[in-house]
């Protein structure tokens, strides 16, 4: 992974380049390969991610159809 530093900017290559890796779910990676994980745990980490992400993907599809009110914006 390359990130080109401008001008001696490296706080803004090392933004640009942990913005990157964040991305491409490097550091997600590091995490879960920093212990051994039994094959039985990883499926049940696996089988409850795809449960999580079907159950956000038919919220916001519900969300999208008008079944479900939009979350209101603060700021």
């Amino acid at each position: 992974m390359q990130v080109l530093v401008r001008d001696n900017n490296v706080d803004q290559a090392l933004k640009a380049l942990k913005k990157k890796m964040q991305r491409e779910g490097i550091f997600r990676e590091m995490k879960l390969r920093g212990h051994y994980e039994k094959p039985s745990e990883k499926r049940a980490r696996e089988e409850a991610e795809a449960v999580r992400r079907a159950r956000k993907l038919a919220r916001k599809r519900a969300q999208r159809e008008g079944l479900i009110p939009m979350k209101p914006r603060t700021r």
